[in-house]
């Protein structure tokens, strides 16, 4: 009988410590690293930014716009640039009205275009590890790892490393616009 109490309260003195342990080890959530962006599936880059961009279809909006603005050239240069490219569907969810108010004024578009830009080639890798970037515009972008999402200002990156022979594409979530 006393084998049996022996054994019990070694098996549950154990099992106390086992428990505590667990506790101790499960650290701080704030502490943990982001989830990873997803990215464009590794290949050699097939084109300049324009190029990636129209060939991927879900541009169309972007592709007008930065044609509009006379912005296409440039980024059809040597680079190298990184893009915050907004969908189509992001430019979709714009209030009513804004799209077309945006085309009819050049600056303006331009200023918007060029706020999705900065100099340089920065991979997902930099970007979660940036608080800040300064764009082509001339502002500074917001940039924070949150719920293990990266964003941009208030625009999630989806789809990071879209690569481009004089640059990298970042799939975000909506338009940027600059204060």
């Amino acid at each position: 009988m006393k084998v049996v109490r022996w054994r019990t309260a070694l098996l549950l003195a154990g099992a106390a410590f086992a428990s505590l342990a667990m506790v101790a080890c499960g650290g701080d959530d704030d502490e943990a690293a982001p989830t990873p962006i997803p990215t464009a599936p590794p290949a050699a880059a097939s084109g300049d930014i324009i190029e990636v961009a129209t060939a991927a279809g879900n541009f169309t909006t972007l592709a007008r716009a930065l044609e509009a603005a006379g912005l296409v050239e440039t980024l059809k240069g040597d680079g190298p640039f990184t893009v915050f490219a907004p969908t189509d569907e992001a430019f979709a969810a714009l209030p009513a009205g804004t799209l077309d108010d945006l085309l009819a004024d050049r600056d303006q578009l331009t200023k918007v275009l060029t706020y999705h830009v900065v100099a340089g080639k920065v991979t997902s890798d930099q970007v979660a590890s940036l608080t800040q970037a300064t764009t082509v515009e001339g502002s500074t972008l917001r940039i924070k790892v949150e719920n293990g999402k990266v964003m941009v200002d208030d625009a999630t990156v989806t789809t990071a490393d879209v690569e481009a022979t004089n640059g990298v594409i970042h799939v975000i979530d909506k338009v940027l616009i600059p204060e």
